[in-house]
């Protein structure tokens, strides 16, 4: 007889037992008072038994560990074990990743790297395969991945299933390779992400009988219900830039709220810090005035039901012994975390330093062509343009059509078009040389320099906007010099560069020192470089880069009106 069921019967003392806890009971939908015991990483059950260890919750709330329904461990700029360090004492025990962010550098390369690093750590990572390397056929990431390429992974321990699939024309055109990618993780019981933002009737009809299960990217209630209606799981996203929370709270009612979940999608570490993880969530949800458990059902046994994960989300005999205690159902502060019965948090503290990989041949990730004498020339002789405008916290954009000042060459002035910038994409991984421009209307508002990053979702090339061609040519070479990162460059001087070597993506520097950096970057792009506070400074730059989200982005290839799907000339 194993020594789990010994300690289940009380002939073992059990590992820990917590007294005085209010228990959330997510099966019944409330909260009870009781002891938790625990043994060998698992619950044991409710009764007073003898254990090695007793922890008194003095009547505070016990819940399961928080699930983030689906998230880029990349868009945190931390390797893996530094974004488990920063979000474990927040509560978050299981994360569902999709690292298609470091698959489009590195392609399996990438994915084997995030597979192995994730399994060195207590935290739980479910890897959801990218569905979209490229994102889109037109792009010019640094691999391709075809369905045969995806294939040998889906048997791999810690792999859930494929992630977002944003190739929308592809699955209702009936692209034998996405459809052959969607059969392959349903024939292994695998949950298939989505990423349909605006899809509605009947083309949401089609994407759903392809096999897609959820979707992240609503905007809108009507959303939300239609894709509810059709038996999907909706993730209630609040990330960075895109905040859609509040948005979407009005639509989740009793009848429909088992179908719905949080994700946080992008969040960077400097926000996690500031604002939490899924704890935030929990606080902004209740305090909007959702019911304290139906939240914290979407924090756990929601996301645990709809990723297949049957052994945990809830607290209950038998299942993981991922648990969090917090302070209140208010402020959610978490005071100890445990993941499979280890202590790894307390107030808000690890209780130890993780274990991170060598990333090895993914630090050199940047191959940039010799650039031009004048890269950044852009003809307009028209006057007229096509010029990008940014939605306030959003990833949505809109296409602008303007007039605009060119001198006699032809050639767009940005001195006689105050408050406009130029953006541009660079193709980094194959030093192709392609070079895609376009314009940015005064809702971006960066004014006497230029800003930089070769985190450009998704195929992560390097793009770059400001407000004179020298400091844009600036920050790109010393995007180059240091590997890849972000930086800051006003008026022929550099005023600072935060290096991620691993893919360009992301740093091995702990997350408080990340975090400090990129604080510090935030507050001079808007203080110094008067980035619009409107705008996220790098990541609403980084998402004008990625064309499967409206309306109108820019790739290295030049402008792409999502509506069309089709490439436009800046030039009306």
């Amino acid at each position: 007889m194993d020594s789990f069921f010994e300690q289940a019967t009380g002939r073992e003392p059990a590992d820990l037992r917590i007294d005085n806890a209010l228990v959330a009971d997510v099966f019944s939908g409330e909260f009870f008072s009781s002891s938790v015991c625990v043994g060998k990483g698992r619950i044991l059950g409710f009764s007073e038994m003898p254990a090695r260890e007793v922890l008194d919750a003095e009547g505070r709330y016990l819940l399961p560990g928080l699930i983030d329904g689906h998230v880029h461990i990349e868009s945190s700029m931390l390797c893996p074990a530094r974004f488990a360090e920063l979000v474990m004492p927040r509560g978050t025990t299981t994360i569902i990743a999709d690292p298609h962010e470091i698959a489009n550098v590195k392609g399996l390369e990438g994915i084997r790297y995030m597979l192995e690093a994730s399994r060195l750590l207590p935290l739980d990572v479910r890897i959801m395969l990218p569905s979209c390397v490229p994102a889109l056929p037109v792009e010019d990431a640094g691999a391709v991945l075809t369905a045969a390429d995806l294939a040998g992974l889906l048997e791999e321990d810690g792999v859930g299933g494929l992630g977002e699939m944003m190739n929308v024309p592809g699955v209702l055109g009936g692209d034998a390779d996405v459809l052959q990618k969607i059969r392959d993780a349903r024939a292994h019981g695998k949950q298939v992400d989505g990423h349909s933002p605006g899809l509605l009737g009947k083309d949401l009809d089609v994407f759903c009988a392809a096999g897609v299960g959820t979707d992240h990217e609503c905007t809108t209630v009507e959303e939300l219900r239609e894709r509810i209606r059709r038996g999907m799981y909706v993730l209630l996203r609040e990330g960075s830039a895109a905040r859609d929370l509040l948005h979407l709270l009005p639509g989740v009612t009793p009848e429909n709220a088992r179908r719905c979940l949080f994700c946080t999608d992008d969040r960077q570490a400097a926000d996690i810090l500031n604002r939490g993880h899924m704890d935030s969530h929990l606080r902004i949800a209740v305090a909007a005035g959702l019911d304290p458990m139906t939240a914290v059902r979407m924090a756990t046994i929601n996301a645990a039901e709809c990723y297949g994960l049957k052994d945990r989300g809830g607290i209950a005999p038998g299942l993981r012994a991922d648990l969090v205690l917090v302070d209140d159902l208010q402020n959610f502060r978490p005071l100890r975390v445990w993941s499979e019965g280890e202590l790894i948090a307390e107030n808000g503290v690890m209780c130890r330093t993780l274990s991170a990989l060598d990333p090895g041949e993914l630090r050199r990730s940047v191959c940039l062509a010799p650039l031009p004498e004048r890269p950044f020339e852009l003809r307009v002789p028209s006057g007229k343009a096509r010029v990008i405008s940014l939605k306030p916290h959003s990833l949505i954009t809109e296409c602008r059509e303007m007039n605009v000042c060119v001198g006699e060459d032809g050639l767009f002035d940005i001195a006689r078009n105050p408050g406009m910038n130029k953006v541009a994409v660079l193709e980094r991984h194959h030093a192709s040389g392609k070079i895609g421009l376009g314009l940015l209307d005064g809702s971006y508002g960066l004014s006497g320099g230029a800003v930089a990053t070769t985190i450009a979702h998704d195929s992560h090339n390097i793009v770059v906007a400001g407000d004179d061609d020298a400091d844009m040519l600036l920050a790109v070479k010393e995007i180059a010099r240091i590997g890849g990162g972000v930086v800051l460059v006003a008026r022929g001087k550099i005023l600072g560069s935060l290096p991620l070597p691993v893919g360009g993506l992301m740093s091995e520097e702990p997350a408080s020192r990340v975090a400090e950096v990129l604080s510090g970057f935030i507050r001079l792009a808007h203080e110094h470089l008067h980035v619009s506070e409107q705008a996220d400074a790098f990541m609403s730059l980084s998402f004008l880069a990625l064309p499967v989200i409206p309306h109108l982005k820019i790739t290295a290839r030049g402008l792409f009106d999502v509506d069309t799907f089709r490439f436009v000339p800046v030039e009306l």
